[in-house]
């Protein structure tokens, strides 16, 4: 077998390793830090029902991109397969007896000059000159019968020669002809390129594969006069680029907003890596200008071939540059990758180098994230399972999701606002609910813009716009709160948001790919196989994700099955064979399972079926759906009760006359204040409260609908309105800009019941006529009552969840439809055994040690 020489050889470097190439990070191959463009996979998708034709063997609309972008003729520009094949041809195109070659260099040049028959003299950069190009030198050795090879920049070194220097020493030797690479320009910052510089002793080589990622594609071109194209031409091969590469190669041409944006990384990241490689004892970075790094090693214990061994044990490849002329085992090369990429590298290195860093460098813990197809897909309880499974097996869990959308929130005990999904998780892993678990909540307030709550605290309205130029800051606090979190636990359970494959959003995305890049979490996918189209949906996700995006991918979890899981080995197959991601398992749909829902879509379908049939020895409550609907979760213990039909109406035909009607809490209170009275709900609610058969309730939001009026001096939730409420109640609520909040202990006045929850509002609620009803540890009151006590409010979320008060409460419906009361506490909201019934399932339904083992537990 031929010895292979370069870097980038990912296949025989993996099987060195005894490892697969996914398990490889390779720093051996200089191409895009990107990865591949977003556009490729559809560009090659659409390219393959060309494939029954032959290629164009004149590449003509390729030919024609590059001259429109340079201002060449077509005759001056020649495509061929890679950059490569044409360096091979150019020897035998020209009549030169030999080759003049600065080195360390580019291998190849002196091996194609070889096969062509030429002599290859050696013009040594000098390591005492930091391998700098010296013109003197190479001027010394011209006589004007020989190529130059000119790497610009220079690989390995990585520095490029002034553009005015390679001109002046082709005008002074002009029966020399000059070959310069410029494989590399597309990632030095401010080159003056030569292609279009038409000298007629000069080629300028270029390869869009290091630059687009796509080395396994092979396309490059020759830029020159006429003539010189023509001679080299006269050697190619017919049909040398084949159509993908064409395809590919005109939309690569095309896309400078992607080599500027590769620039400014490249630029970036190199100047972090070299920095923080020169901190290590026994590396001297060279400085360089391109997407790599060369190094010198100055250690007697150790050489450059043993650090790169120690590394691919780690899962790292390295260049070692031994093989390059003028170096030895003292010298290896890097690529400058992506930030988690490089500080991958520092940290493996630190350790192999005995830095006094080691106890500093403190080790991330191992995360695992949970993404979604789509909205409810069944992630967030799916993380709830997961920090359950690993709390039950030995491990100090947290949840964290970086940013949550949602009406449902809850207050920690010092005093921060967050999502109701993370809470849930949190009690899975046995811990309080901490803000950092949810550092960023939006809560909509409208159909384009949300009050943004940062860490616990509300920082302000924001439109989309608005908040879209707020993300920045919000991802440095997002940031920041999981390195804290992470630093107490030994995992963390990430959950996405949405779907990461919502192309419209990627690129201010700080929830899903690029939360998951920073945790260095492998990605599951959860796909609803309920809704169907599960398969495609995960074939679907991957299609549309980057390179960088994909290799966060893991593999796939089926959720909500229903029955014969053999069924799907054929679709899981495939969707292995296509993506090449496992599928960890297939988790059944698990009915009643008694943990609060991720969002209100799931709470509102859970009991959609109960609408219309109202079992007439249930006590039956309806809940108002408003438009802004929030802590619904505060009634999940009410639909525990096996005495209680627990209804969400949103027509208001549908309402028929309950026992209790719930306006529940609002994000919104003036516009649902607004919905009541245009969709006929005020008109009924009048009428419950004049029978006296309905027992009216106001949680928060729909405790100030119930009062006289609604003041927004301040335009909270509106332009600044006056809204007349339902006058059931005779209060008034000003909504203030700061914002209540708070946990609570309070107690139930008439019945001395002990409650426990929180409070979330900006309203501050006045009134006269009105009896207290609820009042906290200090004796502020936080519900009042009419006199008759058939309507009442309170801004207590969670005031139902006592079980003792919930059953009591429950018994005054009995009494008054003529019900015997049962007496006793029928219903223990305790969600202890629901997790261990979740964690039990979903354990049974995946493959939690190949999790593990993916996670880095195992």
């Amino acid at each position: 077998m031929k010895e292979f020489k370069h870097g980038g050889h990912i296949r025989l470097i993996a099987n060195k390793a005894g490892l697969s190439e996914k398990e490889i990070l390779d720093f051996s191959a200089n191409i895009n830090p990107l990865g591949l463009p977003e556009w490729f996979r559809p560009v090659v998708s659409a390219s393959l029902s060309d494939l029954v034709n032959y290629p164009d063997p004149d590449c003509t609309p390729l030919v024609k991109a590059l001259c429109d972008q340079w201002l060449l003729s077509p005759d001056e520009v020649l495509f061929g397969n890679g950059s490569t094949e044409l360096l091979y041809i150019i020897p035998r195109a020209f009549e030169k007896k030999r080759a003049v070659i600065p080195v360390p260099s580019y291998a190849d040049y002196a091996t194609a000059c070889e096969l062509a028959g030429l002599s290859v003299e050696k013009l040594a950069l000098l390591e005492e000159e930091n391998f700098i190009f010296n013109t003197e030198r190479l001027q010394e050795k011209l006589k004007g019968d020989e190529l130059v090879f000119l790497g610009q920049p220079n690989n390995p070194t990585g520095r490029s020669i002034n553009p005015n220097v390679i001109i002046g020493l082709a005008k002074a030797n002009s029966n020399t002809l000059f070959i310069i690479d410029e494989a590399f320009g597309d990632f030095v910052e401010g080159l003056d390129r030569l292609i279009d510089k038409r000298l007629q002793n000069m080629l300028v080589l270029c390869s869009l594969t290091k630059s687009f990622a796509i080395p396994g594609l092979r396309l490059g071109f020759v830029a020159g006069v006429k003539e010189r194209i023509d001679a080299i031409d006269r050697l190619m091969p017919p049909w040398s680029v084949n159509t993908i590469a064409q395809r590919v190669g005109e939309k690569a041409i095309g896309d400078a907003r992607l080599i500027e944006q590769t620039k400014v990384l490249v630029n970036k990241e190199r100047a972090q890596l070299s920095k923080a490689l020169s901190k290590l004892p026994g590396l001297y970075v060279y400085e360089g200008e391109a997407n790599y790094l060369f190094i010198r090693m100055n250690r007697s214990d150790m050489d450059a071939p043993q650090l790169a061994s120690r590394l691919l044990e780690r899962g790292i490849a390295i260049r070692v540059c031994n093989n390059y002329e003028g170096l030895d085992n003292r010298f290896f090369r890097i690529a400058v990758r992506n930030p988690r990429d490089n500080v991958r590298l520092v940290e493996a290195l630190r350790p192999l180098l005995r830095t006094g860093d080691r106890a500093k460098a403190k080790k991330r813990p191992p995360a695992v994230m949970l993404q979604g197809t789509s909205s409810n897909a069944g992630k967030s309880i799916m993380t709830a399972a997961l920090c359950r499974i690993l709390l039950q097996d030995g491990y100090h869990v947290a949840p964290f999701k970086a940013q949550n959308m949602s009406l449902n929130s809850y207050v920690t005990e010092n005093g921060g606002e967050m999502g109701r999904a993370q809470v849930v998780q949190a009690q899975a892993c046995r811990l309080k609910p901490d803000v950092r678990m949810n550092p960023v909540l939006l809560k909509p307030n409208s159909d384009t813009g949300s009050q943004v709550v940062v860490m616990g605290k509300p920082v302000g309205n924001m439109d989309v716009n608005h908040y879209i130029k707020y993300k920045p800051t919000a991802f440095e606090f997002v940031k920041e709160a999981y390195d804290t979190l992470a630093s107490e636990n030994d995992v963390i359970v990430l959950e996405g948001a949405g779907s990461p494959a919502e192309v419209n959003l990627k690129h201010h995305d700080i929830v899903n790919m690029k939360m998951a890049d920073y945790a260095r979490a492998p990605v599951l996918l959860v796909g609803d196989i309920d809704r169907g189209g599960v398969f495609a949906s995960f074939i679907g996700t991957m299609e549309v994700l980057s390179e960088w995006e994909r290799a966060c991918m893991a593999g796939f979890i089926v959720n909500r099955f229903r029955g014969q899981k053999d069924l799907l080995n054929d679709a899981i197959d495939f969707t292995e064979q296509y993506t090449g991601l496992p599928t960890y398992g297939v988790v059944p749909y698990i009915r009643n399972l008694g943990l609060p829902e991720e969002d209100s879509v799931s709470f509102k379908n859970q009991i959609v079926k109960d609408r219309g049939t109202v079992n007439k020895d249930a006590i039956d409550i309806a809940v108002i759906d408003l438009p802004h609907i929030s802590n619904f979760t505060d009634f999940d213990c009410l639909k525990m009760e096996p005495d209680v039909t627990l209804r969400v109406i949103g027509n208001v035909r549908d309402l028929g006359t309950p026992d209790v009607m719930i306006l529940p809490g609002s994000k919104n209170v003036i516009g649902d204040i607004d919905y009541l009275f245009k969709e006929g709900f005020a008109e009924r609610i009048w009428t419950f409260a004049s029978n006296g058969e309905t027992e009216i309730v106001g949680v928060c939001g729909g405790f100030q609908m119930l009062g006289t009026t609604i003041h927004d001096p301040h335009g909270i939730e509106s332009g600044g309105k006056t809204m007349q409420g339902l006058s059931l109640l005779n209060i008034t609520t000003t909504l203030d800009r700061e914002k209540t909040l708070k946990a609570i202990k309070a107690k139930h006045l008439e019945t001395g019941f002990e409650l426990e929850g929180y409070e979330i509002h900006h309203g501050k609620t006045e009134g006269k006529e009105a009896s207290p009803i609820i009042a906290g540890e200090n004796g502020e009151t936080i519900g009042l009552r009419s006199q008759n006590g058939m309507i009442w409010g309170t801004y207590l979320h969670g005031v139902f969840d006592r079980d003792a008060f919930r059953r009591w409460f429950i018994d005054c419906q009995r009494k008054r439809r003529g019900m015997k009361p049962l007496g006793k506490i029928t219903a223990t909201y305790d969600l202890e055994p629901a997790f261990n019934r979740l964690a039990d399932m979903v354990r049974e339904g995946l493959r939690i040690d190949d999790i593990y083992r993916r996670i880095g537990l195992k």
